[in-house]
């Protein structure tokens, strides 16, 4: 679990925080708080049962994009793609940092795990499996103009860290929640959260990330599979899991999930040696 900023930081988005929760018209006291990857975001329950999430960034940085996505996201996905429905959000700027509070229902399950790979032990019931299958369907349906994966971005990221002569250019494209890993997913019933990046990316790309973020635990990447066989089994699924892969090689450089590096490298070598597939 990411840990505290430095002392000024944390006391600036402390206070940010509390002036987040009284223009809401809630009450915080502090007695929780969870922060978010890189201090981008301070989360806490507060009263009425719900939860409030702050983000905040440099100003330059806030327009569109993950800022507005979970805003979005409430107005576009379909109901039935269970995740905590957002109720408010309030914005405002100092001269330096912008900030965003969103004030959600507080979910009752947990997310399941501290990151992005699977904890030890994880074990699901079918019907989690099934509505995660159904919800994902529904939100590859689902319109929008936003853009998570950019074709651009393939075209770099792709040769970089996986080589040279790796097709880079997606089979098809579909509407993708764009982070759906380990500590995004909640249970005991299903639960998807985190609606910052989700836009327009290569099909299966999804699915390709939760398998691929799998791979350290051979029974939960098993079950991943099971589930998810027709998409991750397609063209557009085994290049989606090429894209991922250049995503978590390039965060291996930074240091991080390097304990999914061998699986990782042997995946993306079944992938490569594939006569027909994945190469340019």
């Amino acid at each position: 679990m990411p840990s505290p900023p430095d002392d000024t930081t944390a006391r600036r988005i402390r206070h940010a925080f509390q002036q987040a929760a009284t223009v809401l018209g809630v009450a915080a006291d502090g007695a929780e708080e969870r922060w978010g990857w890189e201090s981008r975001s301070l989360s806490g329950p507060v009263a009425g049962n719900q939860w409030l999430r702050l983000l905040t960034a440099p100003v330059q940085r806030t327009r569109g994009g993950s800022w507005d996505g979970p805003q979005a996201a409430e107005n576009a996905v379909p109901d039935t793609v269970p995740r905590p429905r957002l109720h408010a959000a309030h914005e405002w700027a100092s001269e330096e940092h912008r900030y965003r509070a969103e004030l959600y229902d507080r979910i009752r399950g947990i997310a399941l795990s501290d990151g992005p790979l699977p904890p030890a032990g994880l074990r699901l019931p079918d019907a989690w499996w099934n509505s995660l299958q159904v919800s994902l369907s529904e939100l590859s349906a689902t319109g929008t103009d936003r853009v998570a994966i950019r074709q651009e971005r393939l075209d770099w990221a792709m040769p970089q860290f996986l080589g040279p002569g790796v097709a880079t250019e997606a089979p098809a494209w579909t509407t993708a929640h764009a982070d759906i890993q380990w500590s995004n997913l909640a249970g005991p019933d299903l639960l998807v959260l985190d609606w910052e990046r989700w836009g327009r990316a290569p099909a299966g790309y999804d699915q390709a990330t939760l398998y691929i973020s799998s791979l350290t635990d051979p029974e939960v990447a098993e079950r991943v599979q099971q589930a998810f066989a027709p998409v991750l089994d397609s063209p557009a699924g085994r290049f989606s899991q090429l894209v991922v892969a250049s995503e978590f090689l390039q965060g291996m450089q930074r240091g991080n999930n390097l304990e999914l590096e061998g699986p990782l490298r042997r995946r993306v070598s079944l992938l490569l040696d594939s006569p027909g597939r994945s190469r340019g």
